[in-house]
């Protein structure tokens, strides 16, 4: 086969091209920077073209062979090209972490961005150096097209999550399909509105939901099982999606005087997304029959008696503790079974227009189940009278050729949530700073800074506590490549200083402040890797 002997010049005339532009690259500018990206796209383009050519030589040899007809290698030529583009096969995607968090006395250390009592309304803080668990998505694609021009795509996606640092963690491990779904596109019948849209139906994770990463913290997460159609061209400005997804609620008390007794329901959420422009507009309506049955806080607590009986082997009497049934020391209120929810968001493609960068800002509202505001649908414990607004913005840019920072707020205050007159106010501001020093290292700084104030009103056991929390974290990072906020693998040693006001520590028994030896000013150590393609 010459073609495979033709692809060897071509490798090392690439690569000498690519090491005499690298020997210059510290005196050029960004631009050279920019033709380097353009050249290895080029690169990657030819090693396609290349390999497609190499097959293309071999149909050619089987067809002289075994006599194909032209038109049977023609076909088979067109699905060689469609795989060697990308339209057609398998393909593999991942997001992982893992790594240590160990505190100032060798052991594992409390750490997550929601481990602050306003975590648990979705007040995320910096995530950097403060992520004690080992977290794994495997996606897997396969593309198809057909004669007619239709595309389908299957995609499976597997997820785990642990905070063991063990290798077997079959004991303790999430493993959980988080994605089944099809997805059909370029369908030829469809016209108008429709002509370039696709359809989807499973269980998925919706494709325009989007986060801030320094925070690890969606803005937006719609996700479930339903269907769908993306992309409807309304106007000639306005784009449109449709969906409908049900999230399933279960074991749930709906008894008082029984609290054993349990139901369960789904919440149907259907979503209009509209895009014009660089604005997008979403708006959700969510049902859940019969949820308005449930006790958002059904809390009991055993109870006994103490008496005198007779002993049956010596006649006496003796004190014994008896038993009775479980009193019921709250109930909580009747949560909603209709919400409504609505964002408006702005996906900027500069840094607030100071300069090169991108930025996003969202602002979103809910009441009753849209109460919510992130994780749509989710919260099942939510009344009718709950009201939730949320505001979240970030932003990336180069301050310098070597530095750049991605400033990030996140902001929610929400009232009646789970008992009438709850509030809870709560507002994130952090900062990733990160240094490119070498082609493969860089400095990453983090600072994250969280006020909160909290009275849920006894809800879940939980006390009213106001206070503030701080974190600084200093990364060394290594890398394949550097470049950009986006640039993955990444391998991070890191130190984290954390304090908190001691009135954080009372607000529940079950969150992380104020457990042992954990209760303000604590330094972490650790290692960690990420990824993603």
């Amino acid at each position: 086969m010459h073609t495979v002997t033709l692809k060897k010049p071509l490798a090392i005339a690439i690569a000498a091209a690519g090491f005499t532009l690298a020997g210059t690259a510290n005196a050029q500018s960004s631009d050279l920077e920019q033709r380097l990206a353009e050249l290895e796209a080029r690169i990657a383009a030819a090693e396609q073209r290349a390999d497609a050519a190499e097959q293309r030589a071999e149909l050619a040899e089987q067809q002289a062979e075994e006599g194909l007809s032209q038109e049977e290698v023609e076909e088979r030529l067109a699905k060689v090209e469609r795989q060697a583009s990308g339209e057609e096969g398998f393909s593999f995607n991942v997001y992982a972490r893992s790594g240590l968090l160990i505190d100032e006395d060798g052991k594992s250390a409390e750490g997550g961005p929601y481990l602050t009592p306003a975590g648990s309304q979705g007040g995320a803080v910096g995530r950097l150096g403060n992520e004690p668990d080992t977290y794994a998505e495997a996606i897997f694609n396969y593309r198809m097209r057909f004669d007619n021009g239709a595309k389908a795509r299957y995609t499976t996606m597997i997820a785990d999550g642990t905070t063991t640092s063990n290798d077997w963690t079959a004991d303790e491990s999430n493993l959980n399909v988080r994605q089944v779904y099809a997805e059909f596109s370029d369908l030829p019948s469809f016209t108008g509105a429709f002509e370039n849209t696709a359809i989807w139906a499973g269980k998925r994770f919706d494709r325009d939901n989007f986060d801030i990463h320094w925070l690890d913290s969606d803005i937006v997460f719609l996700a479930g099982t339903g269907a769908g159609i993306y992309d409807m061209q309304l106007a000639d400005s306005w784009k449109s999606n449709l969906s409908l997804y049900g999230r399933s609620f279960a074991n749930y008390p709906v008894d008082r005087e029984d609290p054993g007794l349990t139901g369960d329901t789904d919440n149907l959420i259907l979503t209009s997304n509209n895009y014009f422009g660089n604005w997008q507009w979403m708006l959700s309506g969510m049902s859940a029959a019969d949820n308005d049955d449930r006790f958002n806080d059904l809390r009991t607590e055993s109870r006994s008696v103490r008496t005198l009986v007779e002993d049956e082997d010596t006649g006496e009497m003796v004190e014994v503790e008896v038993p009775l049934s479980d009193e019921v020391v709250s109930e909580g209120e009747k949560a909603a079974d209709t919400g409504f929810h609505t964002m408006v968001a702005y996906h900027g493609d500069s840094f607030f227009g100071l300069g090169e960068g991108n930025f996003k800002a969202a602002v979103l509202h809910g009441q009753g189940l849209g109460a919510e505001v992130k994780g749509l649908g989710s919260d099942g414990n939510l009344t009718d009278d709950a009201t939730s607004t949320r505001v979240g913005l970030y932003g990336t840019t180069y301050v310098a050729p070597k530095w750049r920072v991605a400033p990030a707020l996140l902001a929610e205050t929400s009232e009646d949530r789970y008992v009438d007159g709850d509030q809870y106010d709560w507002a994130t501001l952090n900062v990733r700073l990160a240094n490119e020093l070498t082609q493969n290292f860089e400095m990453q700084y983090e600072a994250s800074y969280q006020w909160m104030d909290l009275d849920p009103q006894g809800f879940d056991g939980r006390t009213a506590v106001e206070g503030d929390y701080t974190k600084f974290t200093i990364a060394p990072t290594f890398k394949p490549q550097v470049g950009g906020f986006w640039q993955r693998p990444e391998i991070r040693l890191f130190a984290s200083w954390s304090d908190w006001d001691e009135e954080l520590n009372d607000y529940s028994a079950d969150d992380a402040f104020g457990s042992d030896e954990f209760t303000g000013s604590q330094w972490t150590f650790g290692v960690q890797t990420e990824v993603w393609f």
